[in-house]
C-alpha cells in the first residue's frame, strides 16, 4: 500500500517476534487483515492515530498502546495532516506473503481484499 516501513524483528534475527516500525503519511492506511495466530502490539509513537478493530474505530496519541487478539480485522490508518510513527510487534510470527499463499488464506486474511482502504480515506 506503499507504506514506508522497515523490519525490526528480522534485522534482529528474532524468531517467535515480528516487529515492524511503520511510518503512515497522510491518507496513507495499512492493509486490513487478521491473523490466524499472531497476537499484535499497536504503539503510536508520533502523531494522531486511528485503528480500527473490527467494527471498534478507536483514536491513539503517541504513547497509546492497543493489543490485537489472533482473528480480529484491524487496520491503522492516517485521516490527518501529519506523519504517524507506529511501533507493531506480533508473536509467534505468520508468513503473509501474498504471492505464496492460496486463495482462500488470502481472502480470509485479507476480507475486503489485500489493498483496502478505509471509508474515511475513500474518495
Amino acid at each position: 500500500m506503499g507504506v514506508l516501513n522497515t523490519d525490526l524483528g528480522r534485522q534482529l534475527e528474532a524468531k517467535e517476534l515480528g516487529a515492524r516500525l511503520w511510518r503512515i503519511e497522510p491518507g496513507q492506511a495499512s492493509t486490513r487483515h487478521r491473523h490466524k495466530t499472531t497476537e499484535e502490539l499497536y504503539l503510536l509513537l508520533e502523531g494522531t492515530g486511528k485503528l480500527r478493530i473490527g467494527e471498534e474505530l478507536l483514536t491513539l496519541e503517541p504513547m497509546d498502546a492497543v493489543v490485537v487478539e489472533p482473528e480480529t480485522v484491524r487496520q491503522p490508518f492516517n485521516d490527518t495532516d501529519a506523519d504517524q510513527l507506529w511501533l507493531i510487534v506480533g508473536a509467534p510470527t505468520e508468513h503473509a506473503d501474498t504471492t505464496s499463499m492460496d486463495e482462500e488464506l488470502i481472502a480470509w486474511m485479507y476480507p475486503d481484499g489485500p489493498k483496502a482502504m478505509p471509508p474515511e480515506l475513500d474518495p
